[in-house]
């Protein structure tokens, strides 16, 4: 059961049997989440904690102030019955006990975890539960530590003490993010320093101590003004000038502002290190931190600490699969790219979650697309981890089995690390999301849990930022806790609960999207100007029945269409009286600058009041000069409209987004005047002159007019092109920074190659040395080796191979049928290997040579590590020695035998299987008067006179061998000439030999003649 839901239950549990007790204040956050007002002091230790526990328990004071409750948490024997609480005993006078399912918790007291079990704090009681494992691992210091952060904040505290694994290092995560203390054993005081270490790369460590050391520390942190007033948030915010100045000292060591965070966030990480540093004033710590550099570092990593975890929150992730990763993958070939960001990514956590679940839906859609995740973070030791892609064992309560053996690896001693598969897919980099430039064209960002620490000035710069970032319908993934503030127009829900939102294509109109706010850059989202070619007119049809049609409208003779630039679509009439052809290149076809003088600046100013004001002008007795003379003309302009903006190329003209307008001109009926140098100072006309002068100059003055508003306007495309060029520049900032990323992936990737081959090296000098002392051992051993394959080709021997084989280097390679051998006797050698090679049942064989050695030969399977059949080893032992010493021995026993047997007075035969003498003593032959000639190798019943032919002897004797019976005093009377009428009383027994050597009777006669 996932860690949330299990603890959901029993806080249900807990709240139905919640007593009505008030508890003391001591704090006003605590008393929101917590039901307990004295703090608890979380204990993990595994092996060698017992040591721990008496050094760090004997130095608690009699009486503590505060008080504390303290709850050990040790790995146990799951089916052994724990003493820890009676050993504990031993060293504190507080009440010692072992935990039992609901037991409420007091102050000056300590709690130990039964064998076997998961402890979890709610609501100021420890309840008991079945163990939570994942994949084989239990992990209940973990489990505890998230309960007591959840339940008691800032006066959570977290020890570590000796042990192996990694077993707390989450829990220690948890507790440092609700502004708890975190204390860890050094790792020289510890027995076993494995969880020590472990807890100590996380860089969560308020103190690295000694066991006997720790008590003090909490005690002093716990007495703190701080951690006792109940109104520390206010009285820190109130010292407004010595918060600004440490949000300074921030931004001008790390170059990142806090001063739009969330306040309450921010001054609770403050408070949490004047605790830990005794200081009890704002201004104290703001001298302190400009005296001590490590201390802001500590505060500036205190400032980053997040919450994330592998698939923090699976439901949501399971709807983000599902409704989000899915669909990436539809309408998409091998040559698209998914591009992903996770913005705020920390350690890395929720950036290789994003990885799994887009490889399974690739995996899934069998298609070959490039996966691209960019994932960012401020904290460049977050991303040192986030690259390592290395995590302690905890990390399995949060990964499902197929993930688990699909996407990590065990390094013995280190952790889980993520495979290469995932960290190829991720490029992680340095980046503040508030103020550097961000990636582009975006498929999805994942920004979890970074909102909720952000002001509303940041919200409201941010999530602009995030559609700017996203590609038309992208989507939006954030915490559970946070939303998109006033900017529902710019995203689409897709699931509420999951927070999951989709980026509508374009803003709706009563909402406007500006970025002027934005310190270091602006974004322009406008679209772009498009300029073409006024001159591309592709329907001039139209553009002529237009005009026509117009002219017949107004009944005129000479008129030009243009657009509100002055560019020209058409002429209607002669126009050569009041516009000529500009030098130069002869594709000019602007009416502006083909007006002739005299026109130009009436025509410039009314042109612009028309565009402006979108109606017909009229000016009239204009004086233009043609051909040396002037003439006197009448100028309108009138606005045309059209259709054309509702159709599409090829359909509609270039260049008319600017609007159609229709020049007018005509004759003036007004008589041409005299020229101005003809005037006298008492010429009657002068009033008319002077008229006429004060006419010019207002045209005049509207033409200056005119010309600076056009140079305004002109001015504001040139900004409005200056800003496009910073968005372009923002985007080649945010390719620069892609690919600054990738160069420290490539550097990454280059260390990993490095460390790698320093290890193949390390492998390589093993391994020859290893071969050196396998050549010696195979040469300096004498036993002849030969190796050989599937085909019984020869691979490799060693020298000592050629007394018996006759082999050269250059033999490697050919069967061995075709190499000679010295031995005598023995041609079966191809036929006993390829029996080997079928079966699989080693051999073993005596043989000899032609000089007489004799070896031991041995055929069995080469196995290889991974016990894979590659062929045979053919093996001689020389065995010469051993045999001459056998045969020695043999003929030393024989002669022995012979000695004994021919000492005994009683008469003695050997027979064979086939009843044949084979040894009779010197008393059979005395007693018998036989010779050895006439003895060995005659059948027992042919002796002498064949006296022992009797048929129940033979089938007696025959059933000592056949039945191994017994043959006792069987009477046999010999009367024969040579001995005359005796009586003998035979025995017989069966000896035993090595199989195949032999099989004998062994016969004894008693006379027994003299007795009768």
């Amino acid at each position: 059961m996932p860690y949330e839901k299990k603890t959901r239950k029993l806080r249900s549990a807990a709240v139905k049997n919640k007593r009505t007790n008030a508890a003391p204040q001591i704090s006003r956050s605590t008393r929101l989440f917590s039901s307990v007002s004295f703090p608890i002091i979380g204990v993990g230790a595994s092996a060698g904690g017992l040591a721990a526990f008496e050094a760090f328990f004997s130095s608690v004071p009699s009486k503590l102030c505060p008080n504390m409750a303290f709850v050990l948490v040790q790995h146990l024997a799951p089916d052994h019955k724990s003493l820890l609480s009676d050993l504990v005993q031993r060293y504190t006078k507080m009440v010692v006990c072992e935990v039992e399912d609901g037991i409420v918790i007091k102050p000056n007291s300590v709690y130990v975890i039964p064998p076997n079990k998961d402890l979890t704090l709610v609501d100021g009681k420890l309840f008991l539960s079945e163990p939570l494992s994942s994949h084989g691992l239990r992990m209940p210091i973990d489990y505890f530590f998230k309960s007591l952060a959840k339940e008691q904040r800032e006066l959570s505290i977290g020890v570590i003490l000796s042990g192996n694994g990694s077993d707390g290092t989450l829990g220690l995560r948890a507790i440092k993010i609700e502004g708890g203390m975190v204390i860890i054993q050094s790792p020289e005081s510890s027995e076993y320093d494995g969880m020590p270490t472990n807890a100590i790369h996380t860089k969560l460590a308020d103190f690295i101590l000694s066991p006997k050391d720790m008590i003090p520390e909490i005690i002093k942190y716990i007495n703190h003004p701080i951690i006792q007033a109940s109104n520390h948030i206010d009285s820190i915010s109130s010292d407004e000038k010595a918060l600004s100045k440490i949000f300074i000292l921030l931004k001008n060591q790390f170059g990142h502002d806090f001063s739009k965070y969330k306040p309450n966030t921010i001054i609770r990480r403050i408070e949490r290190r004047m605790a830990i540093n005794q200081v009890e004033t704002t201004g104290a710590y703001l001298k302190y931190l400009q005296d001590s550099h490590e201390e802001l570092e500590s505060l500036f990593a205190d400032m980053l600490i997040g919450v994330t975890r592998f698939f923090r929150d699976p439901s949501a992730f399971e709807i983000l699969y599902e409704q989000v990763i899915k669909k990436l993958f539809d309408n998409k070939d091998s040559k698209d790219e998914i591009r992903v960001w996770s913005a705020g990514c920390s350690t890395g956590e929720e950036a290789y979650s994003l990885a799994i679940l887009l490889s399974e839906a690739k995996e899934m859609h069998n298609k070959d697309i490039k996966i691209q995740i960019f994932a960012s973070d401020i904290d460049k030791q977050a991303l040192v981890t986030a690259r390592r892609g290395l995590y302690p064992a905890s990390i399995a309560t949060d990964i499902i089995e197929k993930h688990w053996d699909k996407y990590f690896t065990e390094e013995k001693g280190l952790g889980f690390r993520v495979k290469k598969i995932l960290r190829d897919m991720i490029l992680f980099s340095d980046q503040n999301v508030i103020y550097d430039p961000p990636f582009s064209k975006i498929d999805l960002i994942c920004c979890r849990n970074l909102l909720i620490y952000l002001g509303p000035v940041l919200q409201k710069r941010l999530i602009p930022l995030f559609h700017y970032a996203l590609k038309p319908d992208g989507f939006l993934f954030i915490g559970t806790s946070e939303n998109i503030g006033g900017f529902s127009n710019l995203f689409s829900v897709v699931d509420q609960k999951s927070k999951i939102f989709q980026a509508n294509s374009s803003p709706s109109d009563d909402k406007t999207i500006s970025f002027s706010d934005y310190e270091p850059f602006s974004l322009k989202l406008d679209d772009a100007i498009i300029k073409v070619n006024p001159h591309d007119v592709t329907s001039s049809n139209s553009v002529k029945e237009l005009t026509e049609k117009t002219l017949l409208q107004k009944v005129l003779k000479t008129a030009i269409l243009i657009n509100g630039i002055g560019d020209i679509f058409y002429f209607h009439g002669h126009s050569g009286e009041y516009l000529e052809p500009v030098p130069g290149k002869a594709d000019i076809n602007n009416i502006l600058k083909m007006a002739r003088e005299g026109l130009h600046r009436e025509l410039t100013i009314a042109l612009h009041r028309t565009v402006s004001s979108n109606e017909s002008v009229f000016y009239p007795n204009i004086r233009v000069k043609t051909n040396g003379s002037y003439t006197f003309v009448n100028l309108s302009i009138h606005p045309v409209e059209s259709d054309f903006n509702a159709h599409t190329p090829p359909f509609k003209p270039a260049g008319i987004e600017n609007g159609l307008y229709l020049v007018v001109l005509e004759h003036s009926n007004t008589e041409p005047m005299q020229s101005i140098d003809q005037f006298a100072p008492n010429n009657p006309n002068e009033t008319k002159r002077i008229k006429r002068l004060e006419h010019e100059l207002k045209a005049m003055e509207a033409y200056i007019q005119t010309t600076n508003e056009q140079l305004e306007t002109a001015n504001e495309e040139l900004q409005s092109s200056n800003e496009e060029m910073q968005s372009l520049n923002e985007e080649l900032q945010s390719t620069n920074e892609e690919l600054e990323t990738s160069k420290e992936e490539l550097q990454s990737i280059n260390e990993e190659l490095t460390t790698v081959n320093s290890e193949l090296q390390a492998k390589n000098l093993e391994l020859t040395k290893n071969n050196d002392d396998m050549k010696n051992l195979l040469a300096g051993t004498g036993i002849g080796t030969v190796f050989v394959g599937f085909n019984l080709e020869i691979l490799r021997f060693n020298p000592s191979i050629t007394n018996i084989m006759n082999l050269i280097s250059s033999d490697v390679g050919r069967p061995i049928s075709h190499i000679a051998s010295n031995l005598v006797g023995y041609t079966a050698l191809i036929e006993d290997a390829q029996q080997v090679l079928d079966t699989l049942v080693p051999k073993e064989i005596e043989v000899v040579t032609i000089k007489g050695q004799y070896f031991n030969m041995s055929i069995r399977p080469y196995r290889t590590l991974e016990n894979v059949i590659a062929g045979l080893v053919i093996t001689f032992v020389d065995i010469t020695q051993r045999k001459k010493l056998e045969k020695s021995l043999i003929d030393l026993n024989v002669n022995m035998a012979e000695a004994v047997l021919n000492i005994i007075k009683q008469p003695l035969l050997v027979l064979d299987c086939n009843l044949k003498v084979v040894f009779a003593s010197q008393s059979f032959y005395s007693t018998f008067i036989m010779e050895p000639s006439k003895t060995i190798g005659c059948f027992v019943y042919t002796l002498g006179d064949a006296q022992l032919n009797i048929p129940a002897l033979r089938e007696s004797l025959e059933d000592v061998l056949s039945k191994n019976v017994q043959l006792n005093d069987y009477k046999v009377v010999n009367d024969s000439q040579n001995l005359g009428k005796r009586t003998f009383l035979l025995s017989a027994r069966h000896l035993f030999g090595e199989p195949n050597q032999f099989d004998l009777i062994f016969l004894a006669f008693e006379d027994v003649t003299e007795e009768k």
